[in-house]
């Protein structure tokens, strides 16, 4: 089989390699897609550091071709299409034990994984040797819809914690892949949506999405149109998806009493930011972090997308095969696209 490898920055290599046999305990699945999300061309353009050689790739559709023979044949059978996830937590520490893997001590991208040649997620290659506990049945859709099953778990699990309410004003700062899904939840859970971004295109996107507001922040002030719009209340959730530190305070500025702040990127510099804790203290708001996903959130994505619940075909801006890796990396970190999708 082929397996697409970093082995340093921009240097990324299709290689030959065994098919990996199946063991008692495991099943093997021919990848059909895999989206390249932000991570994986963060380490391709070297700003997140990784061990070489690599094998990313992690929002993954497939079709299980092999099982096991402890596997157990009511849930899994051979032609099944499944999305794969939820591998990076340890399984072992107090949170993943309280079904919190999302927060798991020791998530680890850089696992060995058994049957392949190198450590990594392993998306990025045509087959992959696979545990039960980490697969998820999807159906009525594309390979390609499905691989965006990863991303919308963790959006998921961000729109859970920040707890939207019918009617609560929900503000979306950045609308790319990750704004645009925390919009349709946020709109579906029943509230009002104001989105916000620097690039026309998305703002008419976020619209037809059923953003009810869309701002502009270089045309309007956003400040004064959530104050508009709550009648000075401020907003009762505030999802920030840039990787933006001063965006943060900003954020937090916006939000009502009692309101939520959620911080769902990852922030590249990772620069303290200010707040003031006696407004903290009077507002009673909450500031949360929210990152990956658990089980629990990649069953209700699945089941979101396969019945069309959501609808991710916006968001594959690109479909590539998988000889054209490289130039999908290429067109992947221009930033002008929400996902490339690597076809196999």
């Amino acid at each position: 089989m082929r397996t697409a490898v970093f082995h340093g920055i921009k240097d990324l290599v299709i290689e030959e390699c065994d098919i990996p046999k199946v063991s008692a305990d495991k099943i093997l699945i021919k990848i059909k897609a895999c989206a390249i999300c932000t991570w994986e061309q963060r380490v391709y353009t070297g700003v997140k550091k990784v061990d070489y050689p690599f094998i990313g790739g992690h929002e993954i559709a497939a079709e299980i071709i092999d099982l096991g023979s402890n596997i157990d044949s009511k849930n899994w059978t051979i032609g099944d299409k499944v999305v794969f996830g939820t591998n990076l937590a340890c399984g072992n520490c107090e949170f993943c034990k309280s079904g919190e893997e999302q927060n798991c001590l020791d998530f680890n991208h850089s696992k060995h994984l058994e049957g392949l040649p190198h450590k990594g997620m392993g998306g990025l290659s045509e087959y992959m040797l696979v545990e039960p506990r980490h697969l998820f049945h999807y159906s009525n859709v594309s390979p390609e819809e499905a691989a965006l099953t990863e991303p919308l778990s963790c959006v998921v699990h961000s729109c859970e914690t920040a707890d939207i309410q019918y009617g609560d004003l929900v503000v979306v700062i950045g609308c790319g892949i990750m704004g645009q899904l925390h919009i349709e939840l946020a709109v579906k859970s029943g509230a009002a949506v104001l989105a916000c971004d620097l690039n026309p295109d998305r703002l008419v996107l976020a619209k037809k999405l059923g953003a009810h507001y869309t701002v502009n922040s270089d045309e309007l002030d956003l400040a004064a149109e959530i104050n508009r719009i709550s009648r000075g209340l401020g907003a009762n959730v505030v999802f920030d998806t840039t990787p933006i530190p001063s965006v943060v305070e900003e954020a937090v500025s916006f939000v009502a009493n009692t309101g939520r702040v959620i911080l769902y990127s990852s922030f590249y510099p990772d620069t303290p930011v200010r707040f003031s804790p006696d407004k903290l203290h009077k507002g009673g708001y909450q500031i949360a972090g929210t990152a990956n996903s658990n089980s629990r959130d990649f069953v209700r994505a699945a089941k979101m997308i396969s019945e069309k619940i959501i609808d991710v075909r916006p968001f594959i801006s690109e479909v590539v095969g998988f000889d054209e890796v490289v130039s999908g990396f290429e067109s992947a970190i221009k930033g002008d696209k929400y996902r490339v999708v690597v076809k196999f």
